[in-house]
């Protein structure tokens, strides 16, 4: 028994152009997999992927690190979806107005939050038990430390977005929310809550 990578929930080419199949093939098949192989060696591969929350509240140092990795990325990766992104609708669409304002309100924040992250990490939108919210955190952390529900991440790690939009975050991140979000599964992660 042992974490493993979860495949992909769309083919390595779905996402093009916003993320290209040699980006996705990179950051899944050799990033997030070296995440899978070091979290494996350093909790002895006695974990599952049923574990990795319990791991991520309970570790510190490299196996976090490589745990928080390998959750943040599988989040990461259900986030989108091919033919995706535009605006929400429904429930979601209510409670994002309802907690920013407009929709507009939401993602001009959110946008905000990914583009202006100084270095390596994450933008989020999070249910922090009462209220919807945008944060962003640095490097593997993640809401889960923060006794928030995760519903939508952004990675922001350069790796993400380098081979296909080089240094220009703001159009990776303006891309991925006009192109490939899904609101659908976000809509669900919050109906979750």
């Amino acid at each position: 028994m042992a974490f493993t990578l979860p495949p992909l929930p769309y083919a390595t080419d779905a996402l093009a152009p916003t993320i290209s199949q040699q980006t996705l093939e990179l950051h899944h098949g050799t990033h997030h997999q070296t995440y899978v192989d070091k979290a494996n060696d350093l909790s002895g591969g006695e974990r599952t992927n049923a574990d990795l929350e319990r791991v991520i509240l309970e570790a510190d140092g490299p196996l976090f690190n490589n745990a928080a990795q390998h959750w943040n990325h599988a989040f990461y990766w259900e986030s989108m979806t091919p033919n995706g992104g535009g605006r929400p609708g429904g429930e979601l669409a209510e409670a994002l107005s309802s907690a920013f304002g407009s929709i507009d309100a939401f993602l001009e924040e959110y946008s905000t939050a990914a583009i202006e992250h100084f270095g390596s990490g994450y933008a989020w939108l999070v249910h922090d038990g009462s209220k919807l919210a945008v944060t962003h955190t640095s490097d593997a952390d993640l809401p889960l430390q923060h006794s928030q529900h995760a519903l939508l991440t952004i990675d922001v790690w350069e790796h993400a977005y380098y081979l296909d939009h080089q240094n220009r975050r703001p159009e990776y991140v303006s891309a991925f929310l006009a192109r490939v979000v899904a609101w659908d599964v976000v809509a669900k992660r919050l109906a979750e809550v």
